[in-house]
């Protein structure tokens, strides 16, 4: 390759990487002179590349064309690619499944041999496990709600709720969430006056758009904690509060994301929040986190739950019958 031809290509990438460049800043870059640079950006602009000029010092930034131009790609960044698409082959935005998989087989035609090694042995080695396949999403409406998130747009939509009932929303959409194998959306709805939380995956946009808004500040100041809260207890039809006798900072890790909230009380103890869709789900959830606890609050037959669940580990111990198992633990009772 000529040194002209390798420097526009260094250039190219360069100008990929940012959005404004100073033509002194570039010419230090190539070791060139800015005249060269000048030379050189205007070769770019004779193959197609809409090169602009800034304001100011004298400065370039490469623009949007008509057509992708060719991305150059470091090794780490090409490997980074590769991994991505191969993932998003076996995401939850419908119809992009297939999407990746031709762009994996033309990006891994292009890939020096010893790149193309080092995907295809991640990909061998690896066994994807864990999550069951979640809903899928059209990708057209997860552009909808983005769209209307960044142009600060009411949105309106067809709801879908858990039990199957149908309503007609109209929000002021904050934020799209990822959490595990699904989408959730973040909004403030204006017929119910508060945050709501919203699976993208029973969201039916309509159109025409509603009217601007002023955004709000998020919910707990962050989505993602808001989000984590919905989902780790106000959302399930069995909720509960139990003291940890244990600090907040203590349990932390114990307690698994989307399990529960930790609300600190002391140094000596915290509250967990927790929510499930059956009592069953809720003593394992409360009794996972391994430490001492207090029911405070919750449905009537969570005691007994817990209870029950004592004798058969007393009985699993000891050998003892139900009728023998003694009296239920002091931590699975409820105060007062």
């Amino acid at each position: 390759m000529s040194k002209t031809s390798a420097r526009l290509l260094e250039l190219l990438s360069l100008l990929q990487t940012r959005r404004d460049w100073a033509g002194a800043e570039l010419a230090a870059r190539l070791g060139v002179s800015t005249r060269t640079v000048r030379r050189d950006v205007d070769r770019l602009r004779d193959l197609g590349y809409p090169v602009h000029a800034t304001r100011g010092a004298a400065g370039y930034r490469l623009g949007a064309g008509a057509a992708l131009p060719p991305l150059l790609l470091d090794d780490e960044e090409a490997v980074a690619v590769a991994v991505s698409l191969g993932t998003a082959a076996g995401g939850s935005v419908a119809g992009i499944g297939e999407t990746a998989v031709r762009a994996l087989a033309k990006l891994e035609q292009v890939l020096p041999s010893r790149l193309r090694h080092r995907v295809r042995t991640l990909q061998q080695a690896t066994v994807r496990a864990g999550l069951a396949p979640g809903p899928q999403v059209p990708a057209g409406t997860l552009v909808a709600i983005a769209e209307a998130c960044r142009r600060h747009e009411r949105l309106r939509f067809d709801y879908a709720d858990h039990t199957g009932a149908a309503s007609r929303r109209e929000v002021e959409p904050h934020s799209l969430v990822s959490w595990g194998r699904r989408w959730y959306l973040v909004a403030w709805d204006v017929a119910r006056d508060g945050w709501r939380t919203f699976r993208v995956d029973r969201v039916t946009p309509k159109s025409p758009g509603g009217a601007r808004f002023t955004p709000r500040e998020p919910p707990c100041g962050d989505v993602a904690v808001y989000l984590e809260r919905q989902l780790s207890s106000r959302m399930w039809p069995c909720r509960a509060t139990v003291v940890l006798h244990e600090s907040a900072t203590a349990v932390a890790g114990r307690v698994w994301p989307g399990t529960g909230t930790l609300e600190p009380v002391d140094d000596t103890s915290c509250l967990l929040h927790v929510g499930a869709d059956t009592l069953h789900a809720l003593v394992w959830m409360i009794t996972s986190v391994d430490a001492a606890f207090t029911l405070a609050d919750g449905p009537p037959e969570l005691a007994e739950a817990l209870r029950r669940q004592g004798e058969r580990c007393l009985r699993a111990v000891t050998g003892t019958s139900a009728g023998t198992a003694g009296p239920a633990p002091a931590a699975a009772t409820r105060p007062g």
